[in-house]
């Protein structure tokens, strides 16, 4: 069961980290609160020259603060990106099939053996709270499960009256919480080789980098990947790789050592770009489209048809759309590769325009406008208050070079809460 902390508190907390916005429904757990109550010592407390002092993590690890907290910063914003592209308080069932949304596989209700189920990220919230959950980051075109015939001792709290199955789901080994071509479990505990994980953008699995069968290119988080088997299943993908996907390792090899002469003189499809066509004949062209698919087949294919294929940012809108090749497209399966809104990053980018819009809504001020004027004092002036005393609890530890720990926390709270009751129960006894 994860571990709560007040709205109230996070409010005092967090009001010195004006980069989070809480709302009342997140869930804090105490590594999440340590590592922001380092940030308020780093950021605000300690002096520059101790900010790359090392704290020693474990006994074989050392790392900077500073490095924890650029790391965790960057995994916000990507859990943020993710999460806030979906609803976390209604069911996304009524939605029906929709579109790209983040999912969740429950071990707990639907473990290894039975029916694979998803469900959505609010279900995952309020039906599974406390359950092991398969964090499955996004999936396209998906009805949540949840509390459907394969749940046969849960119901769904937010959207009950749901169809028995979601016949148009698609599910893989991921949603019993195994990835990749060696299908073992992320984070995998018997694995000591550091690797990144790749999504494939057509069936959606996860992949070890050193599982792909390529060198993993630069920036591969602006770019999109297609695996090698998902490759050889739709043969036509190859061609399109040819000219539209990121050289592979063989490719990048032929060009270093050509020497000069693939540097200075242009290859004969530049060549054929650069010619100045009589209007006319563009004409008759424009009047009977051809199709470029094979166009791209009559050039021929140059690359070795193995391993996984890197695709560059916008590459979608260079495939195809004649009818043959939408019909062919239509028929395995993979009519959203004309869809440029389909990617992962059109789908965090909608995550993060959300999560911007809701943060120019302050909970705490939203609260305050439903006071009074002396309330509102009060509650400033409290507010005010438990600042300057958590600055200065914490400033003990920067002072000695502590980490602040779940415990110090909870103690530090504890010790308010008694100072108030003290100040309320005095006030009764003067008040008799």
């Amino acid at each position: 069961m994860r571990e709560l902390i007040s709205f109230c508190t996070l409010m005092q907390i967090f009001s010195l980290c004006p980069s989070r916005n809480f709302s009342s429904a997140d869930t804090i757990t105490p590594a999440i609160f340590t590592t922001y109550s380092s940030f308020v010592i780093t950021r605000y407390l300690l002096p520059s020259s101790t900010l790359r002092k090392s704290i020693n993590m474990c006994e074989e690890q050392t790392v900077s603060l500073v490095d924890v907290l650029e790391e965790d910063e960057e995994l916000e914003e990507e859990a943020s990106a993710v999460l806030a592209g979906s609803d976390s308080d209604h069911c996304s069932y009524p939605q029906g099939y929709v579109k790209r949304q983040a999912l969740y596989a429950c071990n707990t209700c639907t473990p290894k053996g039975g029916e694979a189920a998803g469900v959505c990220l609010a279900c995952s919230y309020k039906c599974h709270e406390g359950h092991d959950l398969f964090e499955l980051y996004t999936k396209r075109n998906f009805r949540c499960d949840c509390g459907n015939r394969k749940f046969t001792e849960l119901q769904c709290k937010l959207y009950p009256d749901k169809d028995e199955v979601n016949s148009l789901n698609k599910y893989s080994h991921n949603f019993f919480g195994v990835y990749c071509t060696c299908s073992r479990p992320y984070p995998d505990p018997d694995d000591q080789v550091e690797d990144e994980m790749i999504q494939c953008v057509v069936c959606e699995d996860w992949l070890h980098g050193r599982h792909l069968g390529c060198v993993v290119p630069d920036c591969v988080e602006l770019q999109e990947m297609i695996c090698e088997s998902c490759m050889n299943k739709h043969p036509f993908l190859w061609t399109y790789s040819v000219h539209l996907a990121v050289p592979g390792v063989a490719a990048q090899v032929k060009e270093e050592t050509g020497g000069n002469s693939n540097t200075d003189v242009p290859n004969k499809e530049e060549q054929v770009d650069d010619v100045i066509e009589p209007s006319s004949k563009r004409s008759r062209e424009e009047v009977k489209p051809s199709c470029k698919l094979k166009e791209l087949q009559g050039i021929g294919q140059n690359r070795v048809q193995s391993g996984a294929v890197f695709w560059p940012s916008a590459w979608r809108s260079k495939l195809c759309s004649c009818n043959t090749c939408q019909e062919r497209l239509s028929e395995a399966g993979l009519s959203f590769l004309l869809d440029e809104s389909d990617t992962v990053l059109a789908y965090e980018k909608k995550g993060k325009n959300n999560e911007q819009r809701q943060q120019g809504q302050d909970p705490l001020m939203s609260a305050l406008d439903n006071l009074n004027r002396v309330q509102q004092l009060e509650i400033i002036h409290g507010y005010n208050d438990m600042k300057t005393e958590l600055k200065d609890f914490l400033q003990r530890f920067a002072a000695e070079g502590k980490v602040v720990t779940p415990d110090d926390i909870r103690q530090f709270f504890e010790q308010q809460q008694n100072r108030k009751r003290r100040r309320v129960d005095a006030g009764r006894f003067y008040c008799t």
